[in-house]
This record gives C-alpha cells, structure tokens and sequence, in this order.
C-alpha cells in the first residue's frame, strides 16, 4: 500500500468530500496511474472523467466548473459549466499554471462583461499566456529550461445554450449529435487542430513566415515547427515566442541558430461557438493521448453503447487496449509498466465527457451545487 501511495500522491489530487469537489455521484478515484470519477452531475447534465499518467511527472492537466461563471453569484452574471483539458509538454508548469489561472480570468472578465462570449474567452487566455511568459521570465536565470515548457490549451464552456470551444494545439473535443435519418449518433468535431502533421497549418506557417523556408521541417518522418516542436498554437513555450529566451543558458538543442524578429508559435486560440439543439447528446474533451489511438467515431460509437456511468475509464482503457495492441502486447503487462518507461507506450490520456440534458441547457440560472474539480497532474 505505501508503495502504491507513492505512486499516487504525485499523479492526482483527491475531491473534497462536499458539494464543491464531488458534485454528487460517485467519488473521485485512483488505481495505480489512472485516475477517475466515473459520473459527476454538472449544471447541464452528468459528466464523466478521467486520465491516465504515462510521463514520470504526469504533464497533463484538467479541470470542470460548474454554476457561476463570474464571480457575481447571483443573476445576471453567467452561469454554466467550464472544462478545461491542458496537455503540456517539456514539463508540467505550463499546464498547471493553466490549470489554476485560466478560469479565474474567465470569470474576472465574464463578470467585467456580466455576460459569456468569445471575447472573455480570448482575454482569458490572453492573460494566462502574458502570466506565464511572466512566470518564465522571472525564473529564467534560476531555472532556464522553463522557457521551452509550454502546454496545448482545449476549453469548453456551455452557458445560455451555447457551446464555446476554444483551442491551442492539437487536443480535441468531439460533439456526439443524434442523426434522426440514419438513427445513429455522428461525431462532429468541434475545433481545428495545431499541428504542423496538417498542411492547413503548414501552409498557415509558411504565410506568416514567408521569408524563412526552415520554417516547418520533416524530422524523422515528422513534421515539426522548427524541427523542434509539433504544435503551432500553445501556452508558454516562450522561447519560440519571444528572442530574448533563445540564448544561453537555455540548452543548445532548443536555440535556432539565427534570432527572430517575431513570434514563431502562437497564444491565438481557434473558437468555434454553436447554438445547442435537442440532438446534441454529449461532448468529448480529451488529449491527443486519447486521439492518437480512437477515432472520433470510435469514441462516440462507445458512448453511444454504453452507460453514462464510468465512461471516461473505459474510454481510456480502450486507448490503452489500442496502444499494447501496436506493441503486441498484453494490456495487463502494459498496466504493470511504470510511469516514466510507460511513456515509450503511450502519451497522458486525459478524458472529459460532459453529456448534455435538453431540458437544462437553455436554463440561464442554476441552483444546484457548486462543481469544481481537477483531475490528476495537481499536487497535493
């Protein structure tokens, strides 16, 4: 058991045990790597959640909120529910500061604002990234190497019947819509992925650099910014943003050899808004750790197909399934793998299925217990 805990303690931080963590249902949970809740009610439905660490320090962060959604409890400021699924990359400051920033800007401007709409959206995110580049260059002559640590950014937000999607990088959420011709729930995916894999977003670089012909580069079969980094649009990675990181004592590996005159990567989310109808049943948020393994049809295929209850779980395990497949492994040898070496197998896998109930979506008010939850990847 002290082992285990061991194991645990870094990777994920327990609900409190009232209205404001748990949000009803069943509590959160850990087995070895995974941690979950497998059924939760927010302010428009139930959700479920959960992830799954592979990196020795899990660089994957979470979050849902649920009732007010600025700080005035009372009407008319608006209410409903925020997810938010932070996949990071160099280390883990990048998406914990994400994780506990972001939604206290969302609700400063929302209540600046007393209404929801992409502009708080953008000045949210806005202030992450100005606090984070902050943060970095505070800590630049102690700890450098944070100037290279960035995270990918997916947030939704339900409020007034409208769905908010706004994302950086190459995480996702997919939207499970009933299709009354063909009986069956489509997947329709809500937001433009960042990464250079896309010769949208190649073709998107090369406009925007249009004098530097190293500005995407196939390495190893991959396409990278740079050569150095997948994701065109992210939090943080400040030495790609700003010139005065891209010199020593930041490791040579990350320095480009001649200096830049603007932003290679940016902080500009892609949002997408859609007004919420009777046939949309739930929405996916997750990791690419998820995506690189299921498709959008899979995914909502097994939602479709299953309970509510302890979805995300299965989800995760069925990306899982998925990975030791390509290996020609047993998921229970994969299970048996430590973080750190379980990252040669699989990215973090982080999961938010948030299921939509019609007769609560329009509601612009919302009675019910306060939720506020985030999954693994904070300490404790």
């Amino acid at each position: 058991m002290v082992a285990l805990m061991k194991i645990v303690r870094p990777c994920w931080k327990p609900a409190p045990e009232d209205g404001r963590g748990r949000g009803g249902g069943s509590p959160a949970r850990a087995d070895g790597l995974l941690w979950y809740k497998d059924l939760g009610r927010h302010a428009v439905g139930e959700f479920s959640m959960a992830v799954a660490q592979a990196n020795n320090l899990l660089e994957d962060g979470s979050q849902i909120e649920s009732g007010p959604l600025s700080w005035s409890e009372e009407a008319p400021g608006p209410h409903g529910t925020f997810v938010g699924v932070y996949d990071g990359h160099g280390g883990p400051e990048a998406s914990r500061y994400i994780n506990e920033r972001l939604f206290l800007h969302l609700k400063k401007f929302a209540s600046e604002q007393q209404d929801m709409s992409v502009d708080v959206i953008k000045k949210a995110f806005s202030a992450t990234e100005e606090g984070f580049i902050s943060f970095v260059r505070k800590q630049w002559f102690t700890k450098p190497q944070i100037a290279s640590v960035g995270s990918c950014c997916l947030v939704g937000v339900v409020s007034g019947g409208i769905l908010y999607v706004a994302n950086l990088g190459d995480s996702r959420a997919v939207l499970g819509r009933f299709d009354g011709g063909f009986r069956e729930v489509t997947a329709v995916q809500m937001c433009p992925e960042h990464n250079a894999s896309f010769e949208s977003v190649r073709e998107e670089l090369h406009s925007l650099h249009p004098n530097d012909p190293q500005i995407v580069v196939l390495k190893h079969n991959v396409w990278r910014v740079k050569g150095l980094i997948q994701v065109s649009r992210s939090i943080g990675d400040a030495y790609l943003k700003d010139a005065e990181f891209n010199r020593e004592p930041l490791l040579s590996k990350f320095r480009l050899p001649e200096p830049f005159q603007k932003p290679i990567l940016s902080a500009e989310p892609s949002i997408v808004t859609h007004k919420l109808c009777p046939e949309d049943q739930f929405i996916i948020f997750a990791s690419d750790g998820l995506w690189e393994h299921l498709s959008n049809q899979e995914a909502v295929d097994m939602i479709q197909n299953s309970p509510h209850n302890g979805i995300a779980r299965r989800l995760v395990k069925a990306a899982l399934q998925e990975a030791a497949k390509k290996r020609e492994m047993r998921y229970s040898d994969l299970k048996k793998i430590d973080r750190g070496v379980r990252r040669h197998f699989h990215d973090d896998i982080t999961v938010i299925v948030l299921f939509l109930d019609p007769a609560l979506v329009n509601r612009n008010f919302y009675h019910g217990p306060v939720l506020s939850l985030k999954g693994a990847g904070v300490p404790v």
